[in-house]
C-alpha cells in the first residue's frame, strides 16, 4: 500500500509541474509571446516536465494497478 501511495504522490507532484509548464505556455500564446528566450525556456521546461512524468510512469518500479 505504501508503494502505491508513494506512486500517487510522486505522480501528482510531476503532474503539477507539467500543468504549471503547460499553463505558462498557454498564457504566453494568448499574449503572443511565442518566440525569443522566454518562449524557448518555457518550451524546455514543458518538455522536461513531460519527460520526467513519462519516465516515471514507464519506469520498471511502477506499481501494479490498484485493485480497489
Amino acid at each position: 500500500m505504501a508503494d502505491l501511495d508513494d506512486f500517487r504522490f510522486r505522480s501528482h507532484e510531476l503532474l503539477v509541474e507539467l500543468d504549471s509548464a503547460t499553463t505558462k505556455m498557454m498564457m504566453m500564446v494568448v499574449s503572443k509571446k511565442v518566440s525569443g528566450l522566454e518562449w524557448d525556456e518555457a518550451v524546455k521546461k514543458h518538455h522536461d516536465a513531460f519527460e520526467a512524468w513519462n519516465s516515471f510512469l514507464n519506469s520498471p518500479n511502477t506499481p501494479p494497478n490498484d485493485p480497489s
